[in-house]
């Protein structure tokens, strides 16, 4: 799906997940009787996660995905100090 892997899963209309990761992305493909698109989220053992709120897309969803990915990348963390207090990176 161009460039880079980013670590997804798509579940179309009336297929099962065969192994879903604990923690990573999935999208599921909406009927087109409620509309269509996709429902991104997380998947774990016991529940899932929106990453948006809405339906999407799955251009959309993979765009918001890389942004995602690129700030992670980043690897920001907090300088706890009480006087002198920033993010490095």
């Amino acid at each position: 799906m161009g460039g880079k892997d980013l670590g997804f899963v798509v579940v179309y209309r009336g297929e099962t997940a065969k192994f879903p990761i604990e923690g990573g992305y999935v999208f599921f493909q909406r009927l087109k009787e409620h509309g269509g698109g996709f429902w991104f989220g997380q998947v774990y053992n016991d529940c899932f996660i929106f990453a948006l709120e809405r339906p999407v897309a799955l251009r959309e969803g993979m765009d918001y995905l890389s942004s995602i990915r690129k700030v992670e990348a980043m690897g920001y963390t907090f300088h706890d100090d009480v006087d002198d207090f920033y993010l490095t990176g």
